[in-house]
C-alpha cells in the first residue's frame, strides 16, 4: 500500500512559478512509476507528467512541455512538479499518482492517488 500526500499548491499570477511536492509513504516507493494529473471544474481529468521508477523516462503533455519539470528524490520518497510560466488554464486540482503498469497517460494505469492540491492562476 502506498499513500500519497501533495503539497505546495496555492495561488499564483500568470507567469509565476510554483512547485508541487508529493510525499509517498512506504518502503517500495522506488519501484513505482509516478506522475501528475489535474482536473479543472467541469472538465475531465488530464495527464500532466510522468516519471518512471528509475527516473530515466519522463513524459509531459504538450501544453506543459518546456514549462513544467517532474523529478523524484528517492532518498526523500518525494516527487516534485516544478511549474514555471504558469497560465490561467493551468488552474486545476493537481493529483499525484503511483502505478506499476499501463499507459503512462491513462489514469487507469495508476493504483494510488493523492488527495489533490489546488492550483489557481490569475491573469
Amino acid at each position: 500500500q502506498v499513500q500519497l500526500v501533495e503539497s505546495g499548491g496555492g495561488s499564483a499570477q500568470a507567469g509565476d512559478p510554483l512547485r508541487l511536492s508529493c510525499a509517498a509513504s512506504g518502503r517500495t516507493f522506488r519501484l513505482y512509476d509516478m506522475g501528475w494529473f489535474r482536473q479543472a471544474p467541469g472538465k475531465e481529468r488530464e495527464f500532466v507528467a510522468f516519471i518512471s521508477s528509475t527516473g530515466g523516462i519522463i513524459y509531459y503533455r504538450d501544453s506543459v512541455k518546456g514549462r513544467f519539470t517532474i523529478a523524484r528524490e528517492h532518498a526523500e520518497n518525494t516527487v516534485y512538479l516544478q511549474m514555471n510560466k504558469l497560465r490561467p488554464e493551468d488552474t486545476a486540482v493537481y493529483y499525484c499518482v503511483a502505478g506499476q503498469r499501463g499507459p503512462y497517460a491513462s489514469g487507469s494505469s495508476y493504483n494510488y492517488w493523492g488527495r489533490g492540491t489546488q492550483v489557481t492562476v490569475s491573469s
